[in-house]
């Protein structure tokens, strides 16, 4: 028989994201969702929120069948919040440094923690995708993100 988690916050953890989620879908569905042809600033949020919703009661339902802890090995919880705090610092950072730069960095710090070799496979992975992801918003769909200090 596995042994109780011995993080109780994980569970608190995981509720309060699932009231993220409930709280962004609630919140999208005030904006309006558009037509499937044309869809509304709603339609993305909704779907991140009932993602975030999805995911974090599969780890609730996981954690009570199996009756073990979500960090087996607590050397990983670094590398966990570390999975939150790139993409938070991606969102926060944005309108200052430009969406741009931003991926760069983001890509980057990501590869360097999934434990990517050296630096050229990072680099040249982060320079991919900044440049794909200028050509996708600003030459294909046209989208006006924030420049930051290119602007």
């Amino acid at each position: 028989m596995g042994k109780k988690s011995n993080f109780p916050g994980e569970l608190v953890f995981n509720l309060l994201l699932m009231a993220l989620g409930i709280y962004v879908m609630v919140t999208s569905l005030r904006i309006g969702f558009g037509t499937p042809r044309e869809p509304d600033a709603g339609f993305f949020p909704f779907v991140g929120g009932l993602i975030i919703l999805i995911s974090n009661f599969s780890v609730l339902a996981r954690e009570a069948r199996k009756n073990q802890p979500l960090f087996p090995n607590r050397a990983r919880i670094p590398i966990f919040f570390m999975f939150t705090a790139i993409p938070a610092c991606w969102i926060l950072l944005m309108p200052y440094l430009g969406y741009v730069i931003m991926s760069f960095l983001a890509v980057l710090g990501l590869s360097k923690v999934m434990k990517l070799e050296g630096w050229a496979k990072p680099l040249l992975l982060s320079s991919v995708v900044a440049f794909f992801i200028y050509l996708l918003f600003d030459y294909w769909l046209y989208l006006d993100l924030p420049r930051g200090i290119l602007g």
